[in-house]
């Protein structure tokens, strides 16, 4: 399981999941389309929280 960096929805990796986006070599897993466009539109800003949480 993944989680999705925009949502927090946890994303099960091993269903091929459509929503992938690469980013500074690593691959990051979304629940929708809608949480991936938001991520692409600004990725770091996310990249940032998700970093920040762990």
């Amino acid at each position: 399981m993944e989680t999705d960096p925009v949502c927090g929805m946890k994303v099960n990796v091993s269903d091929n999941t459509v929503y992938t986006y690469n980013y500074k070599g690593k691959t990051y897993h979304f629940c929708s389309e809608t949480c991936k466009e938001t991520f692409t539109a600004n990725p770091d800003d996310y990249i940032e929280y998700v970093e920040e949480n762990l």
